[in-house]
């Protein structure tokens, strides 16, 4: 491993322990996607080091919104841990965060490992079930300003996530309608065809991003198949939810004050 993505990783690591933002590295030290996820791999090794169990991964930008609103254009991935899990119906606490926001989401378990590219036709046979969630992204750069090789390096500013009750209905999850509310109020709204036409085709995607890293992905692993919407700002006091037409909702209230969970 090079000095420059030993550094970085370690930079990136200490930014999130810390809830402390760094500017962006590519500015004065480039590198390319590749690195860049060399750097995303060898943070998260930080984060095993310190107790954190990997849960499963998260793709982003699989959506036009969110492509748009960041403005990038590919799909990214990075690492789920236990670390980040937050309880449906729970109090999240924001003094963790930087500058946190939300997205609204679909959420995959799988019950087969997930060794190999998949096509279309499989993808639901590696499935165990689907559930509405909520991801709680945070990236670690000032401003929430990035390149995509920041963002990915970042783990994709991958930062927690919430996830509701379990369903096996995958044929209704082609186009089923999304609301997410804060304090009751509807901030966005769309659909899971927002998410690369059809949720599925994300399993599909990460399988080939794995067999591109050589991993696998075990039996029993969570996949955030991505934003269905553009996100919103997170603050103290702010209840969140979010509906998945025919797959029900799951939601979280924010502390009031830092410190209150």
């Amino acid at each position: 491993m090079s000095t420059d993505i030993a550094h970085i990783a370690k930079a990136l690591d200490q930014a999130a322990r810390k809830a402390e933002a760094v500017a962006q590295f590519s500015t004065h030290t480039p590198f390319s996607l590749d690195e860049a996820y060399l750097i995303q791999r060898a943070s998260m090794q930080h984060r095993y080091a310190a107790g954190e169990r990997q849960i499963g991964l998260k793709l982003g930008f699989t959506s036009r919104a969110k492509m748009m609103q960041m403005g990038v254009d590919s799909l990214i991935w990075g690492w789920l841990t236990d670390a980040m899990l937050e309880e449906d119906g729970g109090v999240v606490d924001l003094q963790r965060f930087i500058h946190p926001r939300v997205e609204p989401e679909v959420c995959f378990i799988t019950r087969r490992t997930i060794d190999r590219p998949l096509t279309a036709l499989e993808a639901v046979d590696y499935l165990e079930a689907v559930a509405p969630a909520i991801e709680i992204i945070d990236s670690r750069y000032q401003a929430f300003k990035f390149s995509l090789e920041d963002v990915v390096a970042d783990n994709c500013s991958s930062s927690g996530l919430v996830v509701g009750a379990w369903s096996r209905d995958f044929a209704q999850l082609n186009n089923a309608g999304v609301l997410m509310r804060i304090n009751g109020r509807v901030v966005q709204a769309g659909s899971t065809a927002a998410i690369l036409g059809h949720p599925l085709r994300s399993l599909v995607q990460a399988s080939q991003l794995l067999a591109r890293a050589e991993i696998a992905l075990p039996a029993g692993s969570l996949i955030m198949a991505g934003a269905a919407t553009a996100a919103e700002a997170l603050s103290p006091g702010a209840c969140v939810s979010v509906e998945v037409a025919g797959f029900g909702e799951c939601g979280f209230s924010v502390a009031a004050k830092q410190g209150e969970a």
